[in-house]
């Protein structure tokens, strides 16, 4: 009896997706950094329209696929690849745009992030449960980070004089720096930007403080 050859699986919903979150990890980019860059809505790729309210699969349209792949210098054949289990060696993090970061409800008092509003982006692995990313919005921050960069902030590294840091103060101001001095009393930070002053702040008006440890450049 001759065997018949296995009928090949079809593609599935999530294979896409996750092909598409690839692609966006290999640029350094969160899913909305890369429907950005290729023009599309920045909530393109969004998990959050990936199922609808009613809970039906919607997937991306081909012509959505094809900017994400001209956007990132890609080719179809790349993007094959990435439907495979190959191409992720990093881990997911909670990913928040550096704009909603100073609105409450997104920190708990140590920094770390909590409730809703997050979306996901995977990164090179952190080894800290509580890391999370921020996409940099405006050029605030230039020459340093760009927008659209993604920063990968840990609540439990230990933090060192030159380190650079996102501090956020009492008051709900949330601001990447870079640390030149820390004492029982006050905090000097150095702006990464020359166009902007650098700050001191007095250590009561510090709601906390967490050390930068990776950014897609």
């Amino acid at each position: 009896m001759v065997k018949q050859p296995k009928a090949p699986r079809p593609l599935t919903h999530g294979q896409v997706w996750s092909a598409l979150d690839r692609l966006a990890e290999r640029a350094g980019l969160s899913p909305s950094g890369l429907a950005k860059r290729a023009g599309l809505d920045p909530t393109t790729f969004n998990r959050s329209k990936r199922v609808t309210g009613g809970g039906r699969e919607r997937w991306p349209s081909t012509e959505s696929v094809s900017k994400a792949l001209a956007a990132t210098n890609a080719s179809i054949d790349t993007f094959v690849q990435l439907i495979g289990d190959g191409g992720r060696t990093g881990q997911s993090v909670p990913l928040l745009g550096f704009t909603q970061a100073g609105s409450s409800g997104h920190f708990d008092d140590s920094g770390a992030p909590i409730g809703k509003g997050w979306d996901e982006v995977a990164l090179p692995a952190v080894s800290d449960e509580h890391a999370y990313a921020l996409e940099i919005a405006g050029d605030q921050m230039k020459p340093a980070y760009r927008e659209g960069d993604i920063i990968v902030v840990s609540p439990a590294t230990a933090i060192r004089r030159g380190d650079r840091v996102v501090v956020r103060t009492s008051g709900g101001e949330v601001m990447v720096k870079e640390l030149k001095r820390r004492t029982a009393k006050v905090l000097e930070l150095a702006s990464l930007n020359p166009d902007h002053p650098d700050r001191m702040l007095d250590a009561e008006d510090v709601a906390w403080i967490a050390r930068i440890v990776w950014a897609s450049q």
